[in-house]
C-alpha cells in the first residue's frame, strides 16, 4: 500500500448562520485566515459611536449611592497592553460588519446576503434550506444564531433552561439631558457601575457609558415576581417609565432621576441555561449564544462569541488547518466548551451576589465581601492572561501524537498565582 497524501490547508466556503456581533466576527476571522465566506441574516438590518476608556468598576451602595466596592482600571493598558474599551453595542457591530465586507484587508471581503432563515441542514452533503426558498451547499457551517438557534437543534442540542428568578429592563439616558436637568453627571466617572447586587437579592443597577460618555446604558434588574416579561421581545413598543420605576422605591435618588428621563425601555428577557454537552457536529459548529447563552452579570456574552470566533479563525488558518474540518472542530469543541461553561457559571452566580463578579471578586477587604468559594471565583487574569494559541497547540499536539512543548496549561501561564489563591498547574 502507497503512504497516505500528505494533509495541508486548503481553502473553504464558509456559511455563517446570523450576522451578529459573534457571526461578523467570525467572518472577519475566517476572510483573514483564507477562506470565501457567506453570511446569512434572517433580518434585514443597518446598524457609529466612539468608546469609552473605562478607568474603574464601581458597586454603590443601594440607597445612599455612596461607593461600597472599587475595582481600579488604571493599570490595565499596561497589564494587559489595550485599555478597556466600552461600546455600545450597535456600534460595535456596524464596525464589524463594516470590516468583514469593506474591500481592504487581508482576504477576500464577506459576502452578506439578508431575509435568510435557516430551516434546515444536510449533514451529508452540507446544504442549508432557507425559509425563502434558497439552497446553499458550504464545506464548513458557523451557527451564530443567537439563543433561539436553529442550527442548535438541528445538530441535536435540545437546551434544558428555565426562566431566570431575576427580570430586567433596559433604558437609554442622554447624558445632556441628564445634564440639563441638574443630575449628576455619571459620564465623567468613566466606569461601570452598580446600585446594589449584594445580599443575595435580585435587585441591581448596571450603568454603561457609551458613545464616547454620550449615553448611558441603563440595566435594570429586579425580581422576576415584580414583573414576568419572558414572553416579550428586544424591539417591541417601548415600556411607560411608570414600569421601569415601580420595582425601585428605595433606591438611590440620584440615579432614580436618571431612570426618570430614560428612552427606549424595552425587556431583556432573562434564561438559565444549563450547559451543553458539545459545541459541533460533523462540519457544523455553534458560535455564542447558540453555543452557550449566559446571564449579563459578568458582562462576557459577546466577548465569549469574539473568543469562539478567533478560535475558529486560529484553527482554520494556515499555521493550523490540515484540511480536516472535523479534526478542527473536534479540537475547537475541546478548548471553547471548558472555559465557555466556567464564565457561564460564574455569570449565573453574580446575578445575586455581585462580589462574584469580575473584578469586585477579589476585593476582600471590602466590608461586604463573601463569596461562594474565594478559590473558585473568575478573575481578570484567567480571563485576559489567556493564550488561544497556546490552548489550541497543546490540544492539537495530543490529538496528532506530537509533543507539546509550551510552557502553558490550557491557555495560561504555568506557574502563574491567580488572586484567588490559585497556582496554574498545581
Amino acid at each position: 500500500m502507497g503512504s497516505l497524501p500528505p494533509r495541508s490547508w486548503r481553502q473553504l466556503s464558509v456559511a455563517v448562520i446570523g450576522g451578529g456581533i459573534g457571526g461578523m466576527s467570525v467572518a472577519i476571522a475566517l476572510r483573514r485566515s483564507g477562506h470565501k465566506v457567506t453570511v446569512y441574516e434572517r433580518a434585514d438590518f443597518a446598524g457609529e459611536g466612539d468608546p469609552v476608556v473605562l478607568r474603574s468598576l464601581i458597586n454603590r451602595d443601594w440607597y445612599t449611592g455612596e461607593p461600597v466596592s472599587v475595582y481600579s482600571l488604571d493599570d490595565y493598558e499596561k497589564r494587559w497592553g489595550h485599555v478597556y474599551n466600552m461600546f455600545h453595542r450597535q456600534d460595535m457591530h456596524k464596525m464589524l460588519k463594516d470590516t468583514a465586507m469593506q474591500e481592504q484587508g487581508e482576504g477576500e471581503p464577506v459576502k452578506l446576503l439578508v431575509n435568510h432563515q435557516c430551516q434546515d441542514i444536510d449533514f451529508r452533503t452540507g446544504s442549508i434550506v432557507f425559509k425563502n426558498g434558497t439552497v446553499a451547499q458550504h464545506d464548513l457551517i458557523v451557527g451564530a444564531d443567537g439563543i433561539g438557534s436553529v442550527v442548535r437543534l438541528l445538530i441535536g442540542v435540545h437546551p434544558e433552561k428555565k426562566p431566570s428568578d431575576q427580570s430586567c429592563l433596559h433604558c437609554n439616558v442622554y447624558t445632556e439631558d441628564a445634564v440639563k436637568a441638574g443630575l449628576v453627571d455619571y459620564s465623567q466617572d468613566s466606569a461601570l457601575e452598580y446600585w446594589g447586587g449584594q445580599e443575595g437579592k435580585w435587585d441591581k443597577i448596571v450603568l454603561s457609558p457609551c458613545n464616547g460618555g454620550k449615553l448611558l446604558s441603563y440595566y435594570c434588574f429586579f425580581p422576576r415576581t415584580e414583573g414576568d416579561y419572558t414572553s416579550h421581545s428586544w424591539g417591541s413598543k417601548d415600556l411607560p417609565v411608570e414600569e421601569l420605576l415601580k420595582p425601585y422605591p428605595n433606591l438611590d435618588k440620584q440615579v432614580l432621576d436618571h431612570l426618570r428621563i430614560g428612552h427606549e425601555i424595552q425587556p431583556w428577557r432573562l434564561w438559565v441555561h444549563q450547559p451543553y454537552p458539545y459545541l459541533a457536529r460533523d462540519t457544523v459548529c455553534l458560535l455564542g449564544d447558540a453555543g452557550h447563552p449566559m446571564m449579563p452579570h459578568q458582562s462576557q456574552g459577546a466577548c465569549m462569541a469574539i473568543e469562539d470566533a478567533a478560535a475558529i479563525g486560529i484553527l482554520f488558518s494556515k499555521r493550523f488547518f490540515q484540511g480536516d474540518i472535523e479534526e478542527s472542530l473536534a479540537t475547537y469543541n475541546e478548548i471553547r466548551l471548558p472555559r465557555v461553561t466556567r464564565v457561564q457559571a460564574a455569570a449565573a452566580k453574580a446575578a445575586y451576589n455581585i462580589n462574584e463578579r469580575i473584578g469586585f471578586s477579589v476585593n476582600k477587604d471590602t466590608k461586604t465581601y463573601k463569596v461562594e468559594d474565594a478559590k473558585k471565583v473568575l478573575t481578570i487574569e484567567e480571563m485576559n492572561a489567556y493564550d488561544m494559541y497556546h490552548d489550541i497547540e497543546e490540544v492539537l499536539a495530543r490529538r496528532r501524537d506530537e509533543t507539546y512543548t509550551g510552557k502553558h496549561l490550557h491557555g495560561l501561564p504555568i506557574g502563574m498565582e491567580l488572586p484567588n489563591g490559585v497556582v496554574i498547574g498545581q
